[in-house]
């Protein structure tokens, strides 16, 4: 099974897949799509498994193209599939490349899908909260730009990710918001543990795109923590799990 969003599906000569877990080969913690080269699952299945998702994206494994992420602002441009089997460090992709496949890999983390139809240009950066605050969807969109988007055509779509009554936070993580910007302080509600609080990730993205001049934005609403359909990392740590499975979730030009 995987989702679409519908601004996304609408455009032409355009593919793109929010994965769930369902449709791979991987057993166990992984079951069963389990996309993350990461991970400590059988190799054999995660290149099956990223096979099958180019598969639907209508692509080669080796133009299924995702990065080496650390939760930083930095952005990459991709032109062709990488060269070798090390892949850039960064936290999102854009290119205007046609037959190139560029995801997000993500279990609870924010993957955003972007295009600017009119200038064929798209992008796919991974927004934790980490790299939300530092600016990787900001990064993206000037990185589009200088690939000839626009950034007032841009369609921008936010993917499955832990939402606000799955994420509880402590007060360091409140107070480091609150000092990037005090009006922050929305994104937050009382938990029921003293001194925590419950973060809204997904309006926080979705100001951050606004903000960037982004204003036509999809959401899938979607809880990863909460919906066995996807892996999380948080429901791993809470079950005390050794690992976990990870998604990616992609975006296509397709050839014309």
């Amino acid at each position: 099974m995987t989702l679409e969003s519908p601004l996304l599906s609408a455009i032409p000569g355009l593919r793109h897949v929010f994965f769930t877990r369902e449709g791979g080969v991987s057993g166990g913690l992984y079951g069963s799509l389990n996309g993350g080269v990461g991970s400590n699952d059988d190799p054999a299945h995660v290149e099956e498994n990223r096979r099958r998702m180019a598969e639907q994206l209508g692509v080669g494994p080796a133009h299924f193209l995702t990065l080496w992420q650390t939760h930083s602002p930095d952005v990459v441009v991709a032109s062709e599939p990488w060269q070798g089997p090390s892949r850039p460090r960064a936290d999102a992709v854009v290119t205007r490349t046609e037959g190139l496949a560029i995801g997000a890999t993500a279990a609870d983390c924010g993957p955003v899908l972007f295009v600017d139809p009119g200038a064929r240009v798209i992008g796919a950066a991974h927004a934790g909260w980490k790299g939300a605050l530092t600016g990787v969807l900001e990064s993206t969109v000037a990185a589009m730009e200088k690939l000839g988007a626009d950034r007032g055509g841009i369609v921008a779509a936010i993917g499955p990710l832990i939402r606000q009554p799955s994420y509880e936070v402590g007060g360091e993580f409140v107070e480091r918001f609150i000092e990037a910007d005090a009006g922050n302080g929305r994104f937050f509600l009382p938990s029921a543990r003293s001194g925590h609080s419950m973060f809204d990730l997904a309006g926080f993205i979705r100001m951050r795109l606004e903000n960037a001049g982004i204003t036509v934005i999809d959401d899938t609403g979607i809880d990863t923590y909460s919906d066995e359909r996807f892996f999380s990392y948080r429901r791993s740590v809470h079950r005390r799990e050794p690992d976990y499975g990870r998604h990616v979730h992609a975006i296509a030009l397709e050839r014309e």
